[in-house]
């Protein structure tokens, strides 16, 4: 453990302090800090409690029972840890369901395929499809062979460069294919590792295309696949799919809040979205970050901390497909609550809880020292690390209206070789750097609120 004792963090920071002419935070804030430090970094509370919801409740896919289950056991916890208040908002989200599929190479030799439908794609006919295989790399080398589309599962056997770059065959690869008469499209899953394993993921339609099956196989299928295409042999494919979309269906954002003593109307949010695709246990994506938020002003609650203003724990529902959680938040801020003004901070955790290096952050260069200054006395965990640019999809929508945001960074290097497959799951995950998480938003979040001037925007 790199945490250490309270008298050599205090003399730290002094040195800091005299060295840069820092003093937004006083003595009092930062024994504070460290007391945060210490209980996050020495607690197995939210280690249990995140294990707990995702061997109990398992995925938490939008529109399921699973995710309902465990909002109720939230609730029920969140109001026992003595939040002051506990609440949840309900919101309409959509309905997918996966069902049977498979996916099995025919020809030139038979071999079961590993796949995963993409959310949101229709299914096969009954009876499935089956139909030669032409392989592209992106949508530059389809339009090449566009002409001997037609008919054909397309495959897109894209290698994965940045998931900013590599997500645009998953969500508009169907689309694309469609266009030059594809009967189905699949794609090589998006990520840098695989162990056979598949990554979902959400995918779109277009008004006036026709909407063909879509689906993800393996990095290792994808690569045999394309060896076979380039020898010139004739690939044949057997999909089977039999996803449904449903009727939109009943789901809530949970909130809590720890009031404030001075300005309680000024508000400082941090969580993450509690959905999750319905493979894996989705603890990295994003249970870990839902319950670190949660902890973080637990372990204030705990200590008999209350800052000046107010902490809100707001966990979004529907992330994953469509965002209406974020976005229902920030309709009912905007237009019933009218507090958008009075959001001081918005923070998310919704990049895996691996070992934490800090928060990107997108505001004004003010508001960038001030976080600064904070992130020094995060050096016994080396988590205080605060560079420009940064936020997450459910602040997205606040962000866009003025309000300064910030988004948890960590070590990301196996993220996305676990992210939407299978192998979400709990021992993926360290509890040390668990901890540190939690401890890194605890300190964030303490100390906006409760610094004597607003952070400035």
């Amino acid at each position: 453990m790199k945490f250490l004792t309270l008298s050599l963090l205090l003399n730290l920071s002094l040195v800091y302090t005299q060295a840069f002419g820092q003093d937004v935070l006083s003595h009092d804030h930062k024994e504070n800090i460290y007391q945060l430090i210490s209980e996050a970094v020495g607690s197995d509370v939210a280690w249990e409690r995140l294990t707990y919801m995702a061997d109990t409740f398992g995925p938490r896919f939008s529109g399921s029972e699973s995710l309902e289950n465990s909002i109720d056991w939230i609730v029920e916890t969140m109001e026992a840890d003595g939040f002051d208040e506990v609440w949840t908002q309900p919101v309409m989200v959509p309905h997918w369901v996966r069902g049977e599929e498979s996916a099995t190479l025919i020809s030139p030799r038979k071999k079961n395929l590993p796949m995963l439908g993409l959310g949101g794609s229709v299914a096969t006919p009954e009876g499935g499809i089956s139909a030669e295989v032409i392989v592209v790399k992106n949508f530059e080398e389809l339009e090449n062979v566009k002409d001997q589309v037609a008919g054909k599962i397309v495959l897109f056997n894209a290698e994965f460069t940045s998931y900013g770059r590599t997500v645009q065959y998953r969500t508009n690869g169907a689309v694309q294919a469609a266009k030059h008469g594809a009967v189905a499209s699949l794609i090589r899953s998006v990520g840098p590792f695989s162990m056979q394993t598949p990554h979902t993921g959400v995918m779109y339609y277009e008004d006036g295309v026709k909407k063909i099956p879509h689906a993800a196989i393996t990095v290792e299928d994808a690569m045999l696949i394309q060896r076979l295409y380039d020898r010139g042999e004739k690939i044949e494919v057997q999909l089977n799919m039999n996803a449904q979309t449903l009727p939109d269906t009943e789901s809530r954002n949970v909130i809590a809040e720890l009031k404030g003593s001075e300005q309680p109307e000024e508000i400082i949010v941090l969580g993450g979205h509690i959905d999750s695709w319905d493979i894996g246990q989705g603890v990295m994506d994003d249970g870990g970050g839902c319950i670190a938020a949660w902890e973080a002003v637990r372990l204030m609650i705990e200590a008999g901390i209350q800052p000046k203003r107010t902490i809100r724990v707001v966990l979004w529902t529907n992330e994953e497909n469509g965002l209406r959680g974020a976005n229902e938040y920030h309709r009912w801020v905007k237009d019933e609550e009218q507090s958008l003004d009075n959001h001081v901070l918005a923070m998310e955790s919704d990049a895996g809880v691996f070992d934490p290096i800090g928060f990107g952050f997108s505001g004004t260069d003010e508001a960038y020292q001030v976080l600064s200054e904070i992130g020094q006395t995060l050096v016994s965990i080396e988590s205080g690390k605060v560079t420009k640019g940064g936020g997450g999809a459910d602040i997205g929508p606040l962000m866009q209206d003025g309000v300064p945001g910030m988004g948890l960074v960590v070590d990301g290097s196996k993220y996305f070789w676990y992210h939407h497959t299978a192998s979400d799951t709990m021992d993926k995950l360290d509890k040390e750097d668990f901890n540190e998480c939690i401890a890194t938003m605890a300190v964030f979040a303490y100390a906006v609120a409760d610094i004597d001037q607003r952070l400035p925007r």
